[in-house]
């Protein structure tokens, strides 16, 4: 299956009580064939950093069965259990027998760590459908992907595509809340 660009965002909140915005959002999004969710967790963490985890979606049952859990595999969750590991495991040692590279440990990213104890997260896997006519273009130019990543609203006001008021109320909304 060929599949676009794909990223996982995390998304944190004060309350673990979702509204259905998001969801209704995302599904405008794959109507419009925009982006696929290809996997979706809402991830509650209490006071002492014990989690309670429920898959969300907007896949059909064949793309849920095709698959599966991703995004617990991709942060340690093992929602597959000890043969989803090991089929993890032979996935990693295939690629780096054929000169992929894998991340090591000082590149991984610990997405369950950075969750703040007494909140909630939405971990979203998404295939950018937009960006594979565009990523097609760049491979066949002979481009690579060196690095990406979101520009804080802070950033903005430098090149002035923002104002100083709407970078600040923007960036205050990206911040995790203090727990209290």
């Amino acid at each position: 299956m060929a599949i676009g660009p794909v990223q996982l965002i995390v998304l944190g909140f004060k309350d673990p009580d979702f509204h259905g915005e998001i969801i209704a959002e995302l599904e405008r999004l794959r109507e419009s064939d925009t982006v696929r969710v290809i996997d979706a967790l809402a991830v509650y963490k209490d006071a002492e950093g014990e989690m309670e985890v429920m898959h969300l979606s907007n896949l059909s049952t064949d793309e849920a069965v095709e698959l599966g859990s991703k995004v617990g595999a991709l942060v340690g969750l093992g929602f597959e259990g000890e043969p989803g590991a090991e089929a993890g495991a032979e996935a990693g040692a295939e690629a780096a027998a054929d000169g992929i590279s894998v991340f090591t440990d000082e590149e991984a990213w610990d997405v369950l760590g950075e969750i703040p104890n007494g909140s909630a997260a939405a971990l979203v896997l998404l295939e950018h459908h937009w960006a594979v006519p565009l990523r097609d273009a760049i491979m066949r130019a002979g481009g690579f992907r060196i690095s990406d990543g979101f520009i804080s609203p802070l950033d903005l006001i430098e090149i002035g595509l923002i104002s100083a008021e709407d970078a600040a109320v923007m960036h205050s909304l990206e911040q995790a809340p203090v727990p209290t």
